[in-house]
């Protein structure tokens, strides 16, 4: 086996979910695991994430509920987008929570739920501004009543998303939570009553605490990250995710002498060269070295130098000693430094959320 690898910290995802409890309490805490966990390994984390209190999980795909299912996790599962129509048998028989948002979506979910003899609980999503899914505000008192109206069904809860929650003084946010809680009272004013109404991702968690309601739904900050815009937080968060390799080869190339596909990078003098056996189909970037981009190498940083490969990707030790077999880092600490994915994310001038996620599947994951 090829030594790259990503170390998955499941204490630290324990940690983060007692440090989330903490901080959003009485709201429920659900764990946001779809993507994999954001690369980090759904079905493990889910578990630790349970062990430690989280009380529901959320998906976005009906498979990624049905992995988690066959897994033996019994917790609610909420699916964070209307599954289509025929996806609905699926839902009832693995007795995941579907977010609905349209009248076929009700109709499908309610026929799914009497065939298997079962009641299905739903949650209605509102779309207050950002968009991309859910009902217009005017429109979701009739769903609700729909809703109300199918004996195979329950409305479990009432949401919405915020889409600029990172940027903490945006008054758009405080805009959206006005027209979701008028929302609530038009619904609630015609006697129909949710278990539970949400909106607040990690980000609207930590910074508005009128819009953790009854439940927070956290994806970045379970993994130990900051959303985009913070650059601390007086909660103690631990990054879950550490991406190593080790030095593959070295050799020495003279001054003038270009490196990689297309001699990109050319050395302005003799130096050692470090070949490093990860590459863009693990989840680098192309020009991560055009970039910026530095690993950590016994406790020092050095530049990635030349075009990343699919395979490989080359470094620049200098006059430094590197040899064959020194443990590299990626993605997290060595020594007294660390690299973090917000470096990354301002190198690759994204977000943070793109670069976990984008550690390929071949990279294996340890779980400790």
């Amino acid at each position: 086996m090829r030594p790259t690898w990503a170390d998955i910290d499941l204490g630290a995802i324990k940690h983060n979910v007692h440090q989330l409890q903490k901080l959003v309490a009485p709201s429920l805490l659900c764990a946001v695991v779809k993507a994999d966990a954001y690369g980090h390994g759904a079905v493990p984390v889910a578990r630790a994430a349970i062990s430690a209190g989280v009380e529901w999980l959320a998906v976005a795909l009906v498979e990624e509920g049905i992995t988690l299912r066959e897994a033996g996790i019994d917790a609610p599962i909420l699916l964070l987008s209307e599954p289509r129509p025929l996806e609905m048998v699926e839902v009832a028989a693995y007795a995941l929570t579907p977010t609905v948002y349209s009248g076929e979506g009700i109709a499908a979910a309610a026929a799914a739920a009497k065939q298997a003899d079962k009641i299905i609980p739903v949650h209605l999503k509102v779309d207050t501004g950002m968009h991309r899914v859910g009902v217009q505000p005017d429109l979701a008192l009739t769903l609700a009543k729909a809703i109300q109206e199918k004996p195979s069904l329950t409305l479990d809860g009432v949401w919405t998303h915020c889409a600029v929650a990172d940027e903490a003084e945006n008054p758009f946010t405080a805009k959206q939570l006005t027209v979701f809680q008028r929302t609530i009272d038009e619904i609630q004013s015609e006697g129909i009553n949710s278990t539970m109404y949400h909106a607040a991702n990690s980000a609207l968690a930590l910074n508005k605490p009128e819009g953790r309601y009854d439940l927070v739904r956290c994806g970045l900050a379970i993994y130990g990250l900051l959303p985009a815009g913070y650059e601390s937080s007086e909660i103690d968060l631990q990054p879950a995710m550490r991406v190593r390799s080790e030095v593959s080869f070295v050799k020495e190339i003279g001054a003038g002498e270009g490196v990689s596909y297309g001699l990109s990078w050319v050395s302005e003098k003799k130096t050692n060269i470090a070949t490093i056996p990860m590459g863009y189909a693990d989840g680098l970037r192309r020009d991560a070295g055009r970039s910026g981009g530095q690993v950590l190498i016994g406790g020092q940083r050095y530049p990635i130098v030349g075009d990343v490969t699919m395979d490989q990707f080359l470094v620049d030790c200098g006059t430094g000693d590197v040899i064959p077999g020194d443990e590299v880092v990626v993605l997290g600490p060595q020594g007294d430094d660390q690299i973090t994915a917000t470096e990354w994310a301002k190198i690759y001038k994204t977000i943070t959320y793109e670069v976990i996620c984008g550690i390929e599947s071949r990279v294996p994951r340890k779980f400790i």
